[in-house]
């Protein structure tokens, strides 16, 4: 099989993938380095659930996010509590704030908005991957993979893709743009099911560079995610409605 062969076959495996956990660190334009472990569930309805460390802020605790019924909520532990009346977690109701809300404006970060299962198969994409040799990653073998992708390519790729697929791709695309990140050097290693283990991407953005490892743990295993206790959340889109009838 060929390098691009074998990377197009573990993308189009991808598509399988209905739940995950997953490991991502790195370097993010105006952000820097950060740390996260999460898990998420793709189908049949999304749920995430992401605890996120920023050292280079000096973050002494983790702060954790949670995607369930089409609501994010932030929790940012005893700090938070402390400015919000002792209401450890703030709700964003993404339908309730506006069809054109997004998270990352609303003060989420990034990564909140991430799908790595999307992304992991950016690779397909480029036009000169080649294979680096083998490697293990968490004592599985792996084949490893390069090659650099631009937004351009990443775009003419989704024609190929249904619906689902190009919505979800051309939210990623997009993210980028907004970063300042013309293309993207990829790197991904593929176990011996034809599935991506790890995949890490770079590129140069105006506030910073970018670099990003993400490693796959469990696949297609049960995820839960709950929303947090009512009494201990505040609601963004009630605060706001207070707000303007006051």
């Amino acid at each position: 099989m060929t390098p691009a062969a074998a990377v197009a076959k573990a993308a189009k495996n991808t598509e399988d993938i209905t739940s995950f956990r997953y490991t991502m660190t790195g370097e993010v334009p105006e952000q820097g380095k950060i740390e996260i472990e999460a898990s998420m569930r793709a189908k049949p309805d999304v749920a995430v659930s992401m605890q996120i460390t920023a050292p280079d802020e000096g973050a002494q605790e983790k702060v954790e996010i949670r995607l369930v019924d089409k609501a994010m909520y932030i929790g940012g532990g005893a700090e938070m509590a402390k400015e919000m009346d002792g209401k450890s977690w703030m709700k964003f109701d993404m339908a309730a704030l506006g069809a054109d809300a997004e998270s990352n404006e609303l003060g989420a970060p990034r990564q909140a908005e991430q799908d790595p299962a999307t992304e992991s198969t950016f690779l397909a994409g480029a036009k000169d991957v080649k294979k680096v040799g083998t490697e293990k990653i968490d004592g599985v073998e792996t084949t490893h993979y390069s090659g650099t992708v631009t937004l351009d390519d990443l775009r003419d790729s989704l024609k190929d893709k249904d619906a689902k697929a190009a919505e979800a791709g051309e939210k990623s695309i997009e993210k980028y743009e907004k970063m300042g990140v013309e293309s993207l050097t990829m790197d991904m290693w593929v176990d011996g099911e034809d599935h991506t283990k790890q995949f890490r991407m770079r590129g140069d953005a105006p506030q910073g560079p970018l670099d990003m490892t993400v490693k796959f743990l469990d696949v297609n295993k049960p995820v839960t995610v709950e929303a947090p206790p009512a009494e201990e959340t505040a609601d963004l889109a009630e605060m706001m409605k207070e707000a303007e009838q006051g």
